[in-house]
């Protein structure tokens, strides 16, 4: 009898064991992988409830975006707004501003919000079972030239990647097209993780989008499509939305607004 090697505990072995002495049992370290990256039609329900709350958290909580406002506060908010509609947080919310926004993970702190902070702000609900996850960067304030460029090409490498992304392609070709153009600004040296998961009942379900991926996008996968730019000593910029693979294409799952906003709005 096979059984997933990767998930079953030891106990669980051992009843098995000691109960079936006449099977042989035989580990597989990836039995179930594939069936769980395509989602059925009541999973991908759920997960547009859950994109949906997301949505509402991030319009939420962009009215907050001023200066003296910290990371931490932030966190705590959409933390507390989840809560109050049911659900959980999907992860440990990311809330990094300034320089700390070249965290790909960083955690929030107490440090204020600034005038010419971006803010990338990371996060997904746990409604039901089933996770979403958006990501959002904004500036405090003031934007500079070099804010709106940096911002713009991340913005065209995601448009790039949901252009791509289809059934049948190969998901490396995915990340491959969504590098392609950050290196037109020489930015692709800064995007230092791969383009997206899969998203399911963990928000890091199966199935990667990466250079070194060897899945195939099919109808019915839920995926991640985040870019993003690190800059040492600058700051970062990363924009995710969550997509269905459809039979015509995709659905976008998450709504938020995503060109450059510059809060609190200038008067």
């Amino acid at each position: 009898m096979n059984f997933d090697g990767l998930t079953t505990v030891y106990t669980t072995w051992s009843k098995w064991k000691e109960n079936l002495d006449a099977i042989e049992l035989v580990p597989s370290p990836d039995l179930f992988s594939a069936l769980r990256l395509v989602k059925s039609e009541s999973e991908i329900a759920l997960i547009r409830r859950s994109c949906s709350l997301a949505d509402a958290c991030f319009d939420r909580v962009k009215r907050l975006i001023q200066p003296g406002v910290t990371e931490m506060e932030i966190a705590l908010e959409i933390e507390f707004y989840f809560r109050k509609q049911g659900a959980e947080i999907a992860f440990p919310s990311i809330v990094v501003s300034g320089e700390r926004s070249a965290r790909p993970h960083g955690k929030p702190s107490d440090k204020p919000l600034e005038v010419g902070d971006f803010v990338t702000m990371d996060f997904g609900s746990k409604l039901d079972g089933y996770c979403s996850d958006i990501t959002r960067t904004v500036v405090v304030g003031e934007a500079s030239d070099r804010h709106r460029e940096i911002y713009g090409l991340v913005l065209e490498s995601q448009l790039e990647a949901l252009r791509t992304i289809r059934a049948g392609v190969q998901a490396k070709d995915v990340d491959a097209a969504a590098r392609k153009v950050l290196a037109k600004g020489d930015l692709a040296q800064y995007f230092t993780h791969g383009l997206g998961h899969g998203l399911g009942r963990v928000v890091h379900d199966t199935g990667r989008l990466s250079a070194t991926s060897t899945d195939v996008v099919e109808v019915g996968q839920i995926w991640t499509i985040e870019p993003g730019v690190y800059i040492p000593g600058f700051g970062g910029v990363r924009i995710e939305d969550d997509i269905l693979i459809t039979a015509d294409g995709i659905e976008i799952l998450t709504h938020s607004p995503k060109d450059l906003l510059v809060l609190p709005a200038p008067e």
